[in-house]
């Protein structure tokens, strides 16, 4: 049993390495661009690599401080912070990949009928306006982390030398007092079933238009060169980034779906790794996704990197 749990250790901060990396990565090719250049897309994305760097190292000082028992603290303050912050950089990694997924579509839909015409979200006023409606709601729903209840029940606090229990919501079967039960419930329901459902509509929508584009461009049998040519510039880069987008968007189905599972189908009394495994499935996704929208979006090129 310690050997695995040694594996597993190792294995998260492999996975953290990776996230931190892939992260600053994509934060740097965003900024290399003089800020009032970069475009809405990038902003969103800047945003979601924030969210993501903020969520990776919070939880490994939590995990370090608490979980891993290398300090003893008391009080239920620094507890109540890391587990806010935590929760913070998680819910705003979300928001933000629910504004992506949104602004994608927008873009996407219609664009026969608008050509090149703007969408709200293309303005950069707009693009400050959404996210920071995304960082307040991310604080609003972080905030009850400082009122419910940490205590547990008395078994618990025979088995947690620290006064950080490594479940946030501290809603066991045998205890689960009633603000911890709706903050919990809130969060499931606001936090990932209603992302979720946005993801996955936007998502079943993208591919919708993308296959209706397709019907039309083969229906057509005259076409002039001077538009196929225009259309060939174009292409590639927008097709690699939706589908950098889609692949994204699937990798937070799948993270998010099985962490529904495991908060609604069992209770972390009855699973001994329950942290590591809330751990694994919510970095995989802060972790993995940078890498995505930087390839897709061409800003992990070689050629991105070496331009000043």
């Amino acid at each position: 049993m310690s050997g695995f749990s040694v594996d597993l250790l190792g294995l998260r901060i492999f996975i953290s390495c990776i996230g931190l990396v892939g992260n600053v990565f994509l934060i740097l090719s965003i900024l290399k661009n003089k800020f009032s250049r970069v475009k809405s897309f990038e902003f969103f994305l800047l945003g979601l690599a924030t969210a993501n760097l903020e969520e990776i190292v919070i939880m490994n000082i939590y995990d370090t401080v608490f979980l891993e028992g290398y300090f003893i603290i008391m009080s239920t303050l620094p507890c109540r912070i890391l587990k806010f912050l935590t929760l913070f950089g998680e819910i705003s990694s979300i928001l933000f990949t629910v504004l992506i997924s949104i602004f994608r579509y927008q873009k996407l839909r219609d664009a026969s009928l608008r050509s090149s015409l703007p969408i709200c979200l293309d303005s950069i006023r707009s693009a400050w306006l959404v996210s920071g409606v995304c960082v307040a709601l991310s604080l609003l729903l972080s905030l009850p982390i400082f009122f419910i209840n940490l205590q547990g029940s008395a078994d618990n606090t025979t088995r947690n030398t620290s006064n950080c229990p490594p479940d946030f919501f501290q809603c066991g079967r045998h205890f689960c007092p009633l603000i911890n039960r709706f903050y919990k419930y809130l969060f499931i329901l606001m936090c990932n079933l209603l992302p979720l459902i946005i993801v996955t509509g936007t998502g079943c929508l993208i591919i919708k238009v993308l296959l209706n584009q397709r019907k039309q461009v083969t229906s057509v049998t005259s076409v002039s060169v001077s538009s196929q040519t225009r259309k060939k510039g174009k292409g590639p880069g927008r097709q690699r980034s939706l589908i950098a987008v889609l692949a994204a968007m699937g990798l937070f189905q799948v993270d998010w779906t099985l962490y529904l599972i495991f908060q609604l189908a069992f209770f972390p009394d009855d699973l001994p790794f329950w942290d590591e495994m809330e751990f694994f499935i919510s970095t995989s996704y802060t972790s993995i996704s940078p890498y995505m929208y930087g390839i897709g979006n061409n800003l992990f090129s070689i050629k991105n990197l070496m331009r000043r």
